[in-house]
């Protein structure tokens, strides 16, 4: 067997509503926090603009008076990345893959499976807030590291930095990462449109093929992206598609 990480997506879209699920003690400090910032200090927090933060803000409040409806995190969160995992008309093993081994990082709730119950909310670990008195990368720590140090299985990371470097430096080295790059008449590039993209086909096709090892996912082939056993490493496993 192998655990997924994915990130969390900024981008909401609110379909099945499910029953409240109670939240952590460690995001009820972080809850608590967030609903004390104004409007303005929430726009400067997000940077985002007065109106958006206004938005925010009325989502904090409904969250601390128990009034947000709640979703399955692989449902709820709608970016680039998710919009490219297979999520509707699941087979009962493709549900039992993402229920068992994909997991979501999360600035607010920590590391959660993939259909636990979230509310709405914006938050991620660029969000200019101190939980007594650590920044929420600092404040995460012990719990991220707890994931990998109990994890009996390899883990695989589909994050971006911003969520990899919560772990603990030797932790994170035990981490297997993918990466996604386009061959361009003999040139490797590489953004991050290329890479929310692919790591979303990337899951599906793994989900689909009910990949439990490594060594299975340098067999795996995808939306013309292919393993390239020249640039990878033990650790490290790149897919190329020439475009």
């Amino acid at each position: 067997m192998i655990r997924f990480l994915i990130p969390t997506a900024k981008e909401m879209k609110t379909l099945n509503e499910v029953p409240y699920q109670k939240i952590s003690e460690k995001s009820v400090a972080i809850l608590k926090e967030m609903a004390k910032l104004s409007t303005e200090e929430l726009s400067t927090a997000y940077k985002i603009k007065p109106e958006q933060a206004e938005k925010e803000k009325q989502r904090w409040d409904r969250i601390l008076a128990g009034e947000a409806g709640s979703y399955p995190a692989i449902e709820l969160f709608n970016g680039l990345m998710y919009r490219h995992i297979k999520r509707s008309d699941l087979s009962t093993g493709e549900k039992d893959f993402l229920s068992q081994q994909v997991f979501i990082t999360s600035s607010f709730y920590g590391i959660i499976p993939a259909f636990y119950s979230i509310q709405e909310h914006r938050h991620d670990f660029h969000t200019k807030v101190k939980v007594d008195g650590r920044s929420l990368k600092n404040y995460w720590r012990a719990e991220y590291d707890q994931f990998i140090e109990e994890s009996q299985v390899p883990v695989v990371s589909l994050l971006s930095s911003e969520f990899e470097d919560v772990f603990s430096p030797d932790l994170r080295k035990q981490l297997f990462t993918v990466s996604f790059m386009e061959d361009r008449n003999g040139l490797l590039k590489t953004h991050s449109t290329i890479s929310k993209k692919a790591r979303g086909a990337f899951l599906t096709a793994v989900m689909k093929e009910n990949c439990q090892t490594i060594d299975d996912l340098r067999e795996l082939s995808f939306d013309e992206f292919h393993y390239r056993e020249d640039l990878s490493s033990e650790h490290e496993l790149f897919f190329v598609k020439i475009v």
